[in-house]
């Protein structure tokens, strides 16, 4: 069994992650902004660390990274200003992997989103530009880290209730299917923690007909 830490496990993938993972008998810590979210977490079946990622140090990350055998970043700033893109989604990202390395912990899961890379085309008076850029510089900043990386490129996020089936690769999303269960997320975090060839891999994917297990095994 492993020790995981999920960054924004608050969010609402961090919040389907976290179960799944315990489920399986792994001890899951779920990274928190507000001790008011550790009722949610406990019932989750992660333990709860208040950490504000966005200006947590790279040495307050390191003492949280210690004794962890791989770590989920499914944080956010959510919108909002484009400063706090920036530091969240980019600067607090990238001091994660960094902590990471220094802590000893190898294993990196990064969910981004379908499309992300340097080349976006999202026009700078657009607002998702920042979070383009940000995710698009975290992305590219983990693929040379010198860690075990494998980042998560879903499609349009919904609620929907998991299938458990999802249609990997870009050129599954046509435009009228991009939508993607959180849950259906979730479910890849786990494969992906468990499946050695999902390392050095980015894997966009959308709600589809094959299981995530079986679509991981053919990457």
């Amino acid at each position: 069994m492993a020790n995981y830490l999920i960054i924004g496990g608050h969010g609402k993938v961090g919040l389907r992650t976290a179960p799944l993972l315990a489920q399986e008998g792994h001890t899951v810590t779920s990274v928190i902004r507000s001790s008011e979210q550790t009722p949610e977490i406990e019932a989750a079946g992660a333990k709860a660390l208040v950490l504000d990622i966005e200006t947590a140090s790279q040495e307050e990350l390191v003492q949280a990274f210690e004794g962890q055998d791989a770590i989920v970043w499914s944080a956010g700033a959510g919108g909002g200003s484009p400063e706090r893109t920036y530091a969240v989604d980019r600067d607090a990202a990238i001091r994660s992997m960094d902590a990471a390395l220094q802590a000893g912990v190898k294993r990196y899961v990064m969910v981004s989103y379908m499309g992300a890379t340097t080349q976006h085309g999202i026009a700078e008076d657009d607002p998702f530009f920042p979070y383009a850029e940000s995710k698009a510089a975290a992305d590219e900043y983990l693929r040379n880290s010198g860690l075990d990386w494998t980042i998560l490129g879903p499609g349009k996020l919904t609620l929907d209730e998991p299938t458990g089936m999802i249609a990997v690769g870009s050129g599954t999303a046509d435009g009228s299917n991009r939508d993607t269960s959180r849950g259906n997320v979730a479910q890849a975090v786990r494969v992906a923690l468990d499946t050695q060839n999902s390392i050095g891999k980015q894997i966009d994917f959308v709600d589809g007909e094959e299981p995530v297990s079986a679509a991981f095994s053919q990457l």
